[in-house]
């Protein structure tokens, strides 16, 4: 869902928003008043702004932000994708602790069972344009289940089914190769729909036991290793629609 550019929103979620610091971070620097609105210092968090007219500034932070930064992460399994958990689990920041890098956001969201791909930016015009449904941009998953599928399931899987009122459907689906307890699946899709293959796969009474992102577009994990992390040049910004001339 599109949210009003009309709407109003507390100046900490639009720092948040913005990809300069999770949203507990900027609220800190709101009450230390290095926060201005059009000029005027603000002290309250929840200020309300709109994001299209109102200008937003942060005492001491235009410079470290001045360049955008473009990586991908390998997600390891058990990290949530959040800056900061209120059940205390480790989050996928942990993986670029002590790098000396800017504030990054996540671009888009692996829950906390799922690997893999996972990009970061400061630049949240090109966050948006990635996340945004209108990208087109494939996902590609490789997904071990707990057993081998059949011909009517896979259909299933392509068709669609709907779950709850809502329609999901694989764009494409192949079985890569199988056992006697368990195959791995590739599965691309084109939606964004929260956790979509895991909620197909439990309406056929299909166990996922692992899964992987690795490639997002033109963009492939390749052998970058679990829990590191690299900065993407050109060629790769290009694979997932950042135009040449940037």
């Amino acid at each position: 869902m599109k949210e009003n550019p009309g709407k109003r929103f507390g100046v900490a979620r639009i720092l948040s928003k913005q990809g300069l610091a999770s949203r507990t971070q900027a609220a800190a620097w709101v009450r230390e008043g290095r926060v201005s609105v059009n000029g005027r210092i603000v002290h309250d968090p929840e200020f309300p702004v709109l994001q299209e007219r109102d200008k937003v500034s942060v005492a001491g932070l235009a410079e470290k932000n001045a360049e955008p930064v473009y990586l991908m992460l390998n997600k390891p399994r058990g990290l949530v994708t959040t800056a900061s958990d209120e059940k205390g689990r480790d989050t996928v920041y942990r993986c670029l602790d002590g790098a000396g890098l800017p504030w990054l956001a996540p671009v888009g969201r692996l829950d906390k069972a799922s690997e893999g791909l996972l990009l970061f930016s400061n630049d949240t015009e090109w966050a948006a344009r990635i996340t945004s449904p209108d990208s087109a941009l494939d996902k590609t998953y490789h997904v071990q289940i707990n057993r081998v599928p059949n011909s009517v399931e896979l259909d299933v899987m392509r068709r669609g089914i709907d779950i709850e009122g809502e329609w999901h459907a694989m764009k494409q689906v192949s079985v890569l190769r199988s056992g006697e307890k368990n195959a791995w699946l590739e599965i691309i899709l084109d939606e964004g729909k929260n956790r979509q293959i895991r909620k197909i796969l439990a309406e056929l009474n299909i166990d996922v036991l692992r899964l992987i992102r690795i490639q997002i577009g033109g963009l492939k994990l390749g052998e970058l290793a679990k829990g590191q992390w690299r900065s993407l040049d050109t060629k790769e910004l290009e694979a997932v629609g950042m135009p040449s001339s940037r």
